[in-house]
């Protein structure tokens, strides 16, 4: 059991490099609905401002990741992203395969391309000026963000449509654009503002991001003055580079089929709603749910272990956490919070239905950093309550994982959420997700049978559920029937990949 244990927290993105083969024997071998239309021959680019094994800040790091390995067995990607300091840190010596000069207030730019050990090839925008920096993609560590981010941004998004032109590798440029989220949205305006017609697919992982600058700005951005229009990059009188994207992309596709229809709408669309519903009407909105990566399924599964190893497992997990954070031992149930500490996670709503799981006799563990108000009166919960709260401000991945391998449920009362993965690393690990009806949590989450979702956005909203769920909690052939038929879910990239492949093949095909 101790391997088990060692096992649940260990194994990460590493785990990929073989995913690529797996499902090139699934679209060989397998079933008719994963053949793909999209031709082997096909050139991918696929653009991202981060990469889970070398620099992120939240879920697009794990897509980045994981899908262009995917994609692999259908056709030749290859991922464009900027040389960030980490990037430059984990490979000093890599190929320089072209040199751009300078466009507008763009720096001049090198081309640098390597190989990740599984084979994947990585073209690297190096400009020391722009990303030799401490910090996010996006900005300092202590917060904030950097305050040249439109033309850090726009020279990624300049540089892929620059390889699209075929003017930054002589030997390779791509048939179709994968660009993703606002950091990237305008290589679809900056390719059509160079006469050219290579399709582009535009993924929105969120739309509260959407990379909005002064008009002022154009010149220095590179971005002609007819541009700036409501059929173009303009939005109430700023630039903005989602809208860019959206407007000539070839097809738009968010990462779940509930937030694309939740973005047409003026709750989500963050006044983008119009447009979304256009393309949607269109046929050129697409949403595909994310998958997660096969580490997370855990070392005693449905398929190998009863019911008794499985709860075993899940106990001695429990009794780790418990030590790591202080706390008591207990026999009722341990719920988590694994979030970043912000006001769209719903944290002011786990924090008042706390006091139920306090009252019921269960105990909460909270990890994540965020902001300086939530996490203060998150510590001021853990005071209240010493031997049922516990809290660590901060975040570490392998503990995050221990964390999901203790509990038996994960507070997610996110007030949007267009796709999460935490609820999908949950179940596959036998914890139930207590989440807020909303995006891809509707898409993953089976109320009744694998977590409980609540459509009131109130802290009384969340307490019903919880008190469901502490129900359940007390039937034990109720709740070990639960617990199984999560952890027996699916959430691989088989489908996504075919999924995206298909969007590709309609975006060529048009």
């Amino acid at each position: 059991m101790a391997k088990a244990l060692k096992q649940a927290g260990s194994e990460t993105a590493s785990a990929t490099s073989g995913h690529a083969l797996i499902y090139a024997a699934a679209v060989k071998d397998g079933p008719p609905e994963l053949q793909s239309t999209l031709p082997s021959a096909t050139r991918l680019l696929f653009v991202t401002s981060e990469m889970g094994e070398f620099i992120k800040a939240g879920g697009l790091g794990e897509v980045s990741s994981a899908l262009p390995r995917q994609l692999r067995a259908l056709c030749d990607v290859r991922v464009l992203i900027p040389g960030f300091r980490q990037v430059r840190a984990a490979k000093p010596n890599m190929d320089i395969v072209g040199q751009l000069p300078r466009t507008a207030n763009l720096p001049p730019w090198s081309l640098g391309r390597f190989a990740t050990p599984d084979g994947l090839t990585i073209y690297v925008v190096l400009c020391d000026e722009l990303y030799d920096r401490e910090g996010s993609p996006y900005g300092p560590f202590a917060g904030g963000d950097f305050g040249d981010n439109d033309i850090r941004f726009a020279r990624l998004s300049l540089a892929a449509a620059e390889l699209a032109a075929g003017e930054a590798d002589p030997n390779w440029k791509p048939d179709i654009l994968h660009v993703n989220d606002w950091p990237s949205a305008l290589a679809p305006g900056y390719m059509r503002w160079k006469g050219l017609t290579t399709p582009s697919i535009l993924t929105i992982h969120n739309m509260a991001y959407q990379g909005l600058y002064q008009p002022a700005r154009m010149g220095a951005l590179g971005i002609p003055d007819l541009a700036f229009s409501m059929n173009g990059a303009e939005f109430h009188g700023k630039i903005s580079f989602l809208k860019t994207g959206i407007f000539y992309g070839s097809h738009v596709t968010t990462v779940s089929e509930t937030y694309a229809h939740e973005i047409t709408t003026p709750e989500h669309g963050c006044g983008l709603d119009g447009l979304l519903k256009t393309r949607m009407d269109e046929g050129r909105l697409t949403g595909i749910v994310n998958g997660i990566d096969d580490s997370w399924t855990s070392p005693v599964t449905t398929e190998k272990s009863g019911p008794q190893l499985i709860r075993q497992w899940k106990r001695q997990n429990a009794a780790d956490i418990r030590k790591s954070f202080e706390l008591p031992p207990s026999t009722g149930p341990l719920f988590s919070i694994i979030s970043r500490l912000v006001h769209q996670k719903g944290i002011d709503l786990s924090i008042e239905a706390a006091e139920t799981i306090v009252s019921s006799g269960g105990q909460l563990v909270v990890t994540g950093r965020g902001e300086p108000r939530l996490e203060d009166e998150i510590e001021r919960l853990a005071r209240r309550h010493p031997t049922s709260v516990a809290a660590r401000i901060g975040f570490d991945d392998q503990e995050a994982r221990r964390i999901f391998a203790a509990s038996d449920f994960l507070l997610m009362p996110s007030r949007f959420e267009p796709c999460g993965l935490s609820q999908m690393y949950a179940q596959r690990y036998g914890t139930l997700p207590i989440a807020y009806r909303t995006g891809g949590l509707v898409d993953t989450i089976e109320d009744g049978l694998s977590g409980f979702l609540f459509s009131s956005l109130t802290g009384a909203g969340l307490t019903s559920a919880v008190t469901r769920a502490l129900s359940a909690y007390k039937s034990k052939r109720a709740f070990k029937q639960m617990r199984e038929h999560a952890m027996a879910k699916r959430f691989d990239w088989s489908r996504p990949t075919h999924r995206y492949a298909a969007v590709y093949a309609k975006a060529l095909a048009a």
